[in-house]
């Protein structure tokens, strides 16, 4: 089959090569992200997609805004006889969906219909759910609504992080998606409506959404730091000694019995630093004051002396 991928982030990758490396199938472009500026020093970056591909000689189109008439034209004109999708990071409109001869496809990170939309890594780990996995859909005009063609699972551990899962699923995409396409082209893929009731959200995420709120149990707490790892990390607020507040990003932490006022330091010494939630504690582990490196919280406690912290 003639495929053309539109994808944007690192999770698509492995999909994507495996695309590529394919005798059964032909790779005849790839449509991502306009490069943008990144880091402190806003250098203009590629996406991870075109970052993947720079070797090759496979056409990569950059649209701005993918269903304005001149990039659906492009698109018309590569004759696909499917578009796959995984990451991409703009909504695909009916005129792109009726590009390809058989279907769009949606390689999307979760069990749908749970967790339809932006950060479903994040939603399953801070949510507490045991599995999770790459759903391959047919893709509509809603928001991740469209029939499920096939489910690859994977379980969550208790020790994984967003950056763990996102990797793990990243791995397995292909297999799925490989799947898809040997069901497609013996025209045995199935074609199953989504369960509306079921449905779930999980919204795009911003630098904010970490926050932590320590009047929340302490196992939530737990397990928002591991779904905000590496992104956009579970952050809270510190007054040190001189009475000025600092961000602190908490990189991992350990559940302990001790109980306090949510936010009140239990322990905030040279042996590290305790905080109550509103049942148990929080013993940091591995943490990044703003503007500095990352270190245990030992290491920070050598160094600075800090008075409470605050959530929301």
């Amino acid at each position: 089959m003639r495929i053309l991928f539109i994808g944007t982030g690192e999770i698509g990758v492995p999909a994507l090569r495996a695309i590529q490396e394919s005798n059964e199938h032909e790779l005849v472009a790839i449509v991502t992200q306009p490069d943008k500026p990144v880091g402190r020093d806003q250098r203009i970056t590629p996406p991870p997609i075109k970052r993947a591909l720079s070797e090759t000689r496979v056409p990569i189109l950059q649209p701005a805004r993918i269903k304005s008439p001149e990039a659906v034209a492009q698109l018309q004109a590569l004759q696909p006889d499917l578009i796959v999708v995984m990451a991409y990071g703009q909504i695909l409109s009916r005129a792109v969906l009726d590009v390809p001869r058989l279907a769009c496809l949606n390689l999307h990170a979760s069990l749908l219909p749970r967790w339809r939309g932006a950060a479903p890594i994040q939603a399953s780990l801070a949510a507490g759910d045991l599995e999770t996995g790459i759903t391959v859909m047919y893709m509509d005009e809603g928001l991740d609504t469209g029939d499920l063609l096939l489910l690859q699972k994977t379980e969550i551990s208790s020790a994984d992080t967003g950056g763990s899962l996102h990797d793990r699923l990243a791995a397995i995409a292909p297999r799925a998606l490989m799947e898809s396409l040997r069901l497609l082209s013996l025209g045995k893929a199935p074609r199953v409506p989504q369960d509306k009731a079921l449905a779930t959200y999980a919204p795009k995420l911003n630098r904010e959404s970490g926050r932590i709120d320590w009047t929340e149990s302490a196992e939530m707490i737990e397990r928002k730091i591991r779904a905000f790892n590496p992104w956009p990390g579970a952050l809270t607020t510190v007054r040190d000694g001189a009475g000025k507040s600092r961000n602190l990003k908490i990189h991992s932490a350990l559940i302990v019995d001790p109980r306090a006022s949510p936010g009140e330091f239990i322990q905030a010494d040279e042996r590290g630093l305790v905080i109550a939630a509103a049942d148990r504690s929080l013993s940091l582990q591995e943490v990044q004051l703003e503007g500095k490196r990352r270190m245990s919280a030992v290491e920070l406690m050598r160094g600075l002396r800090v008075a409470s912290a605050s959530g929301r």
